[in-house]
């Protein structure tokens, strides 16, 4: 299969890029910024369809992920970005992709979880999940996520693409033991003493093993019956305090500093970065994916904790 991952040069695009190369795939990852890789690697601007837009021509699969970082403070500058960077590149997948004589069979596009409501009382899937952005008493960034959520499943469907079966990605925190990476950031804490319960705790935090991601993601271009939102997350999210009190024990550590909201508001300004990835409830559950007679190999994140720990020590020599 020829696989097509602009926007792929991101940890994430590292992930499935290296995993479809392994199975003798033939994969091009479309960058602004093309470095060395073990694949092909073209240019693009991530905005008009241009030369690379040949790439799409007889490509089995297109997995869209550009997108700028949201660890950052939302000023007005940052939102533009964060807003731009993911609906005027996928409009430019889009616009490639129909103008295609042999146009992909599927077209995989980044979305996020986090387009569900701040919920503890139950779970989100994408048949009874309820979208956030109006719920009493939370920040107004967390209305802006919302709403950058929506714009970019839009800029999906906008453009249409009738040979094309379209997914949205609906993404949570992919856990990989690779550096720089969310759980390399967690297990950090925890190695430092400061791995304790985060804000209230009782906060449920949605996560996927890296290799269940890939996986989902081999499973969603090889099964013809899905489109639309999937959610890309383990079966069994959980709350922060036990999400923070696995890695403890997989990596060995009695005891963590916990971090009360105010601090996590105070360090968020340091860190130039927002609460939200932190504070927001998300009990997502892959409806879809289960259905769909997808099985996952690390369900619970006990098991999950312990396989990182064990990878990331391995990747540190």
């Amino acid at each position: 299969m020829k696989i097509v991952i602009p926007g792929g040069s991101g940890q994430v695009g590292t992930m499935l890029a290296r995993a479809f190369q392994k199975r003798g795939d033939e994969v091009v990852v479309l960058s602004r910024h093309p470095q060395p890789a073990p694949w092909r690697t073209a240019s693009w601007d991530g905005k008009y369809p241009g030369a690379w837009a040949h790439e799409m021509d007889g490509a089995d699969a297109v997995i869209h992920l550009s997108g700028r970082t949201v660890n950052c403070r939302y000023t007005p500058q940052h939102r533009k970005e964060i807003l731009e960077s993911r609906t005027l590149t996928t409009l430019a997948v889009g616009q490639a992709i129909a103008a295609a004589a042999c146009p992909p069979k599927v077209w995989l596009n980044a979305s996020t979880a986090t387009l569900y409501r701040h919920s503890i009382d139950k779970p989100q899937d994408e048949f009874t999940g309820e979208l956030g952005g109006n719920e009493p008493g939370v920040p107004e960034t967390w209305g802006f996520s919302v709403g950058i959520g929506l714009q970019w499943e839009a800029a999906l469907t906008a453009i249409p693409t009738p040979a094309t079966r379209k997914i949205a990605l609906r993404t949570s925190m992919v856990m990989s033991p690779d550096k720089d990476g969310v759980f390399d950031v967690l297990l950090g804490l925890v190695r430092h003493g400061l791995g304790g319960t985060q804000g209230p705790g009782t906060q449920y935090l949605s996560w996927i093993h890296d290799q269940d991601f890939v996986r989902a993601a081999q499973f969603l271009i090889e099964n013809d019956e899905v489109s639309g939102p999937v959610n890309i997350c383990a079966p069994n999210p959980i709350p922060n305090q036990d999400f923070m009190r696995a890695i403890r024990l997989a990596n060995g550590t009695q005891m963590g500093l916990p971090a009360s909201k105010w601090m996590l508001e105070v360090g968020a300004v340091f860190l130039r970065t927002e609460t939200e990835l932190i504070l927001k409830s998300r009990r997502v559950l892959p409806a879809v994916l289960q259905q769909a007679g997808f099985e996952f190999i690390f369900p619970e994140w006990p098991s999950a904790a312990q396989n990182l720990v064990r990878r990331w020590r391995n990747l540190q020599g």
